[in-house]
């Protein structure tokens, strides 16, 4: 028989083609399909991917506070002979904001623990009381913006005012998205219970409430704290 005619029999164990994948990454041996790369396990699991595409999001999103931070670093001495943080902003309706939206991490977190536990009673309480301490955030924020303007302290006033108003109402509405979101999910569990796919959607939303809070410390540090101390 000559050389052009014997027929190669499929790599087995110990053969070439596992070294390239000496972990089993593939999930296979031997199977893996080169024009997708994937295994014979297939891709991974749909609860990764949406992980993973949400943690991207959350990434991109992280970058556009560092945009307003780094404005709002310029543009805080520019107060056009205006009023300065120092003698605008007020310390305890600060810590009060940030009190709020602390504990509404917190109970966030106790109502990530009721949905792995499969509890629709903590997990629709848990989510309320997020609910409620959001909502008082947002008033408390509401009503410091109103007391700013009617003093003629608007984001018009000054460059220093407009990067004020922008990242702090920016993260403001983040806060509002983050609401409705919450009662969407709230509705769901009540109407189809944890479904797999309400399950990521509330994990996704955790992850962007907490990403809320982490900015927020970032606020309460750059804005409050250090303009107070001036």
């Amino acid at each position: 028989m000559s050389a052009s005619t014997v027929a190669f029999a499929p790599p087995g164990p110990g053969t070439p083609s596992q070294a390239h994948d000496p972990y089993r990454l593939g999930r296979g041996s031997g199977s893996e399909d080169e024009s997708t790369g994937h295994g014979a396990g297939g891709p991974s699991p749909k609860s990764i991917v949406v992980g993973f595409g949400f943690w991207i999001f959350i990434l991109a999103d992280i970058i556009t506070f560092s945009t307003l931070f780094a404005a709002y670093g310029v543009l805080k001495d520019a107060t056009a002979g205006g009023p300065t943080g120092a003698e605008l902003f007020d310390r305890g309706s600060a810590a009060l904001e940030t009190t709020c939206l602390l504990l509404s991490s917190v109970a966030c977190g106790l109502a990530m623990v009721a949905l792995r536990m499969r509890s629709r009673f903590w997990f629709q309480f848990a989510m309320l009381a997020t609910a409620v301490l959001g909502a008082s955030f947002l008033s408390l924020e509401a009503r410091e913006f109103a007391g700013l303007v009617s003093q003629g302290a608007g984001p018009g006033r000054s460059a220093f005012l407009s990067a004020f108003f922008t990242l702090v109402g920016c993260h403001g509405v983040h806060v509002t998205i983050g609401l409705l979101w919450l009662l969407t999910m709230m509705a769901q569990v009540a109407a189809k219970g944890f479904r797999a796919d309400i399950v990521r959607r509330t994990t996704c939303w955790s992850l962007f409430w907490h990403a809320l809070d982490i900015v927020w410390v970032g606020v309460f540090t750059v804005v409050y704290l250090m303009g107070l101390s001036a």
